[in-house]
């Protein structure tokens, strides 16, 4: 069980997460924000498969005024199904196999274990399904993950990060699991 406390506003992620081999994990959490984003809760249901990719994501959001809901998943031959409750859409997102969900640490843990950027450097710039909360729209974006520093004495790594004009240096332990992720959020003991 891990805590994230948000650093961008009054919020909190708690997160069961079940580290697997070979990259893959399952995650069950729930974040709830007030401040500035407005205020909601969001929970999710992630599975990474043992390659490290995502192969499926249930997210449920809810404000004061309406509930949402999205499931993704990642077919065999590339392409995402997306279902709303209302219909489903397929599309191919430029082949990303990573998903990074709005204000959660959790979700930039897939691509760093996956790539095994704390154990050895390496810079990638990847296609990515990012997904907005509490509004879950969905969008492709592209993103750079690039070894600051690999595991050192106190077991922990540096990842930086760049999506845009935004960049932050992310901390990870030996499993690459994201402990800080400055102006975002940060772990709890």
């Amino acid at each position: 069980m891990l805590t994230w406390q948000a650093e961008d506003g009054p919020g909190l992620e708690g997160t069961r997460l079940l580290l697997g081999t070979g990259g893959g994990f399952r995650a069950l959490g729930r974040m709830v924000r007030t401040g500035p984003h407005g205020a909601f809760t969001a929970s999710y249901r992630l599975v990474v498969a043992d390659g490290g990719t995502v192969e499926r994501l249930s997210l449920t959001t809810a404000t004061a005024q309406r509930e949402r809901h999205l499931t993704m998943s990642r077919t065999e031959d590339g392409f995402w199904l997306l279902d709303t409750g209302s219909g489903g859409t397929r599309s191919e997102f430029g082949g990303a196999v990573d998903v990074d969900l709005a204000h959660s640490p959790v979700f930039n843990t897939i691509p760093i274990r996956r790539l095994g950027l704390h154990t050895e450097a390496a810079e990638h710039t990847l296609p990515t399904v990012f997904v907005t909360l509490p509004e879950l729209e969905v969008r492709e974006v592209e993103q750079v993950y690039a070894t600051a520093s690999v595991l050192d004495a106190d077991g922990s790594a540096c990842v930086g990060f760049r999506w845009d004009d935004f960049t932050a240096e992310l901390t990870v332990d030996a499993d690459g699991v994201v402990q800080r992720y400055p102006g975002v959020a940060t772990l709890l003991p």
